[in-house]
């Protein structure tokens, strides 16, 4: 009897030690309540409205579906399915004998997610989020929405800084992304499909995740998780346990359009440095030493007797380069800058591009089985079109005339660019001239039957026009042309 007694409290006991270990678990389940509560506010909604040429969609998707937003972001252009099942490039110049394509009015077309950063309302999102809009309407957890303009758009890095006109709006705290461990839990505030301020977690399933960019992108050492993100996601917060922000989700990997387990975030620390150029210059600064390099591979180790697969090796140096000027040569491989360790290309790619113009940098290079130290001073990259600011996208006010278009001349550039010998730029538009399609940047080459070559010529075929009929406009712009009749406004 004492035996069975002795038995069954061992047993109970062994009961009662797991059903607390089972409680100990559970009572480490982080809780994310609390932070949601207090940096909540700080996500707001993004929605954009513009026009899009209707060419740019895939049979049967209406810019309103929730998957528009993924198959523009992710497809590439000249993989987008077009007429009779064939891709082509909306970029590409429409071909001779093709129909022109219709673009519609102005309407909503993008949902995405932002965070606030100062109280007197500068956001940041994603580039992509509000790229081409027209019009930008930030909502916020307490029902308001206002207006926001653009500050700087930087699409190499896909990151954007708006404002809205407020004061003493909640303001999200920002972490350290270098100090991100593979493991940690995470969460994610967002809009995904548009249903805004949706939270989901998970664990940072590795750091440092590259090549996921094009060529023209910078070298963005991306947080890989596996937090659910979805299109509308994009440009919200990813948070550790004490409410820093330490990415922007920015992609995901998928073969549906929808979260598989694998999204990828902006490591906060790379953003911010170029958030804080956009908000105080509209532009971001970036160094470059004029160099092709690549990654150096086991066999390129052995050959050249180092001791490891690590650094960047010089595969081209530019004519005049700040690089051809130091002496760098090509099969140099670069070790270290000032006293960091490259362990490929995009760590010398994203130093480089992170250093101010003019500043000396001291490259540690392997060349001929032995080490030596070259000083280089670092130029400015430039480049046509990878930096919109707020200056190149606020315009002043044109009026419009008659037919609710404003006009100059087109330069020289101008007509080489759009091919043409005649016509004039449309430099606003309003009213019905906007609704049917007529927009900055167009040339107008024929009004009805008469060939246009000036502004002069433009504004007395207009004076002649009777103002109760219909106008037929030829226009031609990259895509080609395309002839829109429209009733102009009455008045």
């Amino acid at each position: 009897m004492t035996h069975k007694l002795h038995s069954f409290f061992m047993a109970f006991g062994l009961m009662l030690g797991l059903a607390a270990s089972g409680v100990s678990q559970a009572q480490q389940l982080p809780d994310f309540a609390d932070l949601v509560e207090k940096y909540g506010p700080a996500v707001v909604n993004i929605s954009t409205s513009g026009r899009r040429s209707q060419a740019q969609l895939p049979p049967g998707l209406s810019e309103d579906d929730p998957f528009y937003e993924f198959f523009r972001r992710f497809i590439p252009p000249d993989q987008r399915p077009g007429p009779e099942g064939q891709g082509r490039n909306p970029r590409q110049p429409q071909q001779p004998g093709q129909p022109a394509q219709p673009r519609g009015p102005l309407r909503p077309f993008g949902v995405g997610s932002g965070f606030i950063i100062s109280a007197d309302g500068h956001i940041v999102t994603n580039a992509h989020v509000i790229e081409n809009a027209d019009e930008i309407l930030v909502r916020f957890t307490d029902k308001r929405e206002l207006k926001a303009k653009v500050i700087g758009v930087d699409k190499r890095s896909d990151v954007a800084v708006i404002k809205v006109e407020a004061s003493g709006l909640p303001v999200v705290k920002l972490g350290k992304s270098d100090k991100t461990r593979v493991g940690e839990w995470v969460v994610a505030i967002g809009s995904p499909f548009g249903f805004a301020n949706t939270v989901t977690a998970g664990i940072v399933s590795a750091t440092a995740r590259e090549n996921l960019s094009d060529q023209n992108s910078d070298a963005v050492p991306f947080i890989q998780t596996d937090v659910a993100v979805n299109p509308g996601n994009s440009g919200g917060p990813l948070m550790n346990l004490k409410g820093e922000v330490i990415g922007i989700n920015s992609q995901i990997f998928s073969r549906t359009g929808s979260f598989a387990g694998i999204s990828f975030a902006i490591p906060i620390d790379f953003a911010m440095n170029v958030a804080t150029q956009l908000q105080s210059t509209g532009k971001v600064v970036r160094g470059r030493i004029g160099v092709q390099i690549q990654t150096v591979t086991k066999d390129v180790a052995e050959s050249l007797s180092l001791a490891k697969a690590q650094g960047a090796s010089v595969q081209a140096i530019e004519k005049d380069s700040p690089a051809a000027k130091a002496g760098l040569e090509v099969g140099d491989i670069v070790l270290k800058v000032d006293n960091k360790v490259i362990d490929g290309s995009p760590d010398l790619s994203r130093y480089i591009r992170q250093v101010k113009p003019g500043t000396k940098v001291t490259m540690n290079v392997w060349r001929a089985g032995k080490p030596r130290d070259v000083v280089v001073t670092v130029g400015e990259l430039q480049e046509e079109g990878a930096v919109k600011t707020a200056a190149a996208t606020t315009k002043p006010e044109v009026k419009t005339g008659k037919l609710g278009v404003a006009v100059s001349e087109l330069s020289p550039e101008q007509k080489k660019k759009l091919k043409i010998t005649v016509g004039v730029a449309i430099d606003a538009s309003d009213g019905n001239a906007l609704a049917a399609g007529l927009q900055p940047g167009d040339a107008i080459v024929r009004v009805n039957n008469t060939e246009i070559t000036s502004v002069k010529m433009f504004n007395e075929t207009v004076a002649k026009l009777d103002a109760k009929k219909a106008v037929a406009i030829l226009v031609k712009d990259e895509n080609g042309s395309r002839l829109i009749t429209y009733r102009p406004d009455e008045g």
